[in-house]
């Protein structure tokens, strides 16, 4: 029966935390109450609220520094836990992920973009192309992520902008992984481009298919 009704107060505990961080009260880079002051205001002890902390902070969602306190690292488990997942992924199985997200993304805004859309994705390529002759790997991998999510944007599919820049730190990774072929010299971004702001999804769609194909040549 104890162990039930500690149980439930952690679990409680966790909810209530929970709630709290993900409602924005406490956004992330913020401190939280320390462990008195929890077990406070919940009306449970400390041993309860400093339970429900580790579960927290195990998740994702708390980080504890030593001698300080802690603090609000997410508001979102899932994206945590996906994250994680991705980086553990291997290179071809995010190339693989990206054949199903890019094609769709390009098809999209080829037939949704604004002029807005088309601006934010020449300055993209623009930092992108700049950092590939400088030989700058990662300003050309940050930019060429940034195209591709403006890409993404000018899709106009919320969910698909969200998977996107779920994957971002992941998409870096496999840019940077390619090295010196990464900033070899090519035209197919400025022809999606193009594509898109032709309104030709098919092209699109299809620069969309060799720019993968031409990573995964350089795995």
């Amino acid at each position: 029966m104890r162990n039930v009704a500690r149980t439930s107060l952690v679990d409680s505990a966790i909810d209530e935390l929970r709630r709290e961080i993900a409602s924005g009260v406490w956004p992330v880079g913020t401190k939280i109450p320390s462990e008195s002051q929890l077990a406070q205001s919940l009306g449970m002890s400390r041993l309860s609220v400093r339970e429900a902390v580790r579960v927290l902070a195990h998740a994702g969602l708390l980080h504890t520094r030593q001698g300080d306190g802690t603090y609000v690292t997410a508001t979102d488990e899932s994206k945590i836990a996906l994250r994680r997942r991705l980086d553990t992924a291997a290179a071809m199985d995010i190339i693989d992920v990206r054949r199903g997200l890019d094609l769709v993304a390009a098809r999209l805004a080829a037939g949704r973009r604004t002029e807005q859309d088309l601006a934010a994705m020449r300055e993209a390529l623009a930092r992108r192309d700049a950092a590939g002759k400088e030989g700058d790997l990662d300003r050309f991998a940050d930019a060429d992520v940034d195209f591709h999510l403006r890409v993404a944007d000018a899709a106009h599919n919320a969910l698909l902008g969200d998977l996107y820049r779920s994957m971002g730190d992941a998409l870096r990774d496999s840019v940077r992984d390619q090295e010196q072929a990464a900033l070899d010299p090519d035209s197919s971004h400025a022809d999606l481009l193009q594509a898109i702001a032709d309104g030709d999804a098919a092209r699109a769609v299809a620069v969309c298919v060799a720019i993968l194909d031409r990573q995964e040549r350089g795995l």
